[in-house]
């Protein structure tokens, strides 16, 4: 049965951890999660430890325990990390496929809230991250199969499998290779401007930006890159042409390192994080993998990062360097731009208790309107006032409709309205009959003899 469940076994059975002990002698491979629906059913129900080991340490185990001897197994990140110094060298095995399945979203969202942290360790010099993209070739038996064809590029030196969990989504394994190679060209590209770490803000915004049918398009793509201040002409003259019968420089690269040399391991699943060329094994989860970074630094260094406040309250201040690639409108000095511990967000702004929307990139706007003051004007003569879309709001103006009201709330009002414009008519005929007399007052004591038919037209 699958790993998975024999840890579920185990920890239904009360162990408080398990080790699985290999049948042959073989380099320990790393325990992958089932992509079986379901086998994945139970995974999210598993709260134990658990790790693979050789069978040599199996051996011993299971003849100690038979002897009924005291046994103790401490697992420390110590062991498994090579070089500990002042620098921590880590890689990323990724995949520019948001929309797997499972396996992706937890991808996705490990490098949302991990992209902070990053981004600060790696601009203090702390650590120096580099991301990796696996991919595979077609035998050349089959380059001109229809399924080579739509998910290799370079005729069928560089493929990735188009999983069909979503049949409409528009994309193939043909686009998620090109958009891993637009990934690595844009690390190396921002790598050589001394900024690497707009990797984490391109990979995290193209997922907002770039969904379903628009996923993978280079004019999408294109509009995320000019955001962040990278040249997009040496992103595209880093792919080259990939329709050529000719090697990409990046991608046999990213070939090259899938292969294990003296300690380093093969890389056979996505996603792998690798610490000082050495497999993190534990959850892909943004502490823990803290911890595991910080174990590759020397005491003095470790304690000087780790044991600090520094990873979980310093901002990453990303918002002063070209407003983070976010929406902003400096007339009004408003921004979309955040910093945050996760790194910079572009997110509407609420601007005296008035909420913005949109994208947060590309416009942020109210959806209110308020009374402003025009200017006078010699050649209008009106009232003065106009409504207009704003981003200061004073007065908010509601539409009323009678579709809104019911049967009863019409009567009321229509009784409303009509003792109104009753009580209007019987006040005007008041102050008719007032002036009238006033009239009659100030003209029949002077003028009654001489304008006598004008007082009488008058009355």
């Amino acid at each position: 049965c699958f790993f998975a469940l024999k840890a579920l076994n185990a920890q239904q059975a009360g162990a408080a951890a398990i080790l699985i002990a290999d049948d042959c002698n073989e380099p320990l491979i790393t325990l992958n999660t089932p992509e079986e629906t379901l086998a994945t059913e139970y995974v999210q129900d598993i709260a134990i430890p658990s790790a693979l080991i050789t069978k040599s340490l199996g051996d011993r185990i299971k003849e100690a325990l038979s002897n009924w001897e005291h046994v103790d197994i401490n697992l420390h990140w110590r062991e498994p990390l090579l070089r500990p110094d002042e620098l921590v060298e880590y890689e990323f095995w990724t995949n520019g496929d948001n929309e797997c399945g499972p396996t992706c979203d937890s991808q996705l969202e490990f490098i949302n809230n991990f992209k902070g942290a990053a981004q600060i360790l790696e601009q203090k010099g702390y650590t120096r991250f580099t991301p990796h993209y696996m991919t595979w070739y077609c035998p050349a038996s089959f380059i001109l199969a229809e399924q080579c064809k739509t998910q290799c590029i370079n005729h069928g030196r560089y493929c990735a499998p188009d999983l069909k969990h979503y049949p409409n989504r528009g994309y193939d394994g043909k686009d998620i290779v090109i958009q891993n190679l637009r990934q690595a060209c844009l690390f190396k590209v921002a790598k050589e401007s001394g900024k690497p770490w707009l990797w984490w803000d391109y990979v995290t915004d193209f997922a907002i930006r770039c969904k379903w049918i628009d996923k993978y398009t280079k004019e999408c793509a294109d509009k995320v890159i000019r955001s962040l201040g990278i040249d997009v002409t040496k992103i595209d003259d880093c792919i080259g042409d990939t329709e050529a019968d000719a090697q990409n420089p990046i991608l046999e690269a990213e070939q090259k390192a899938q292969i294990g040399e003296g300690n380093r391991e093969d890389v056979t699943m996505l996603p792998t994080l690798m610490i000082n060329n050495r497999q993190y094994r534990g959850k892909l989860e943004k502490g823990a993998v803290l911890k595991a970074i910080c174990a590759g630094f020397q005491d003095a260094t470790e304690q000087a990062i780790c044991s600090s406040e520094v990873l979980t309250d310093i901002e990453t201040n990303r918002c002063s360097e070209n407003n983070g690639g976010c929406w902003e409108d400096n007339i009004a000095n408003i921004t979309a731009c955040r910093d945050t511990i996760r790194g910079r967000v572009c997110e509407c702004p609420v601007v005296n208790g008035v909420k913005y929307y949109g994208d947060g990139y590309t416009h942020c706007e109210s959806k209110h309107v308020y009374l402003t003051r025009k200017k006078p004007s010699l050649q209008t003569r009106d009232s003065g006032y106009t409504y207009c879309e704003s981003k200061y709001i004073s007065l908010v103006r509601k539409k009323l409709s009678l579709q809104r009201c019911n049967p009863s709330e019409i009567v009321v009002w229509a009784i409303v309205l009509g003792l109104g414009v009753a009580g209007a008519a019987g006040y005007a005929y008041y102050k008719y009959k007032i002036l009238v007399r006033s009239l009659l007052r100030y003209l029949l004591p002077h003028r009654l003899k001489v304008l006598e038919c004008e007082v009488i037209f008058i009355c």
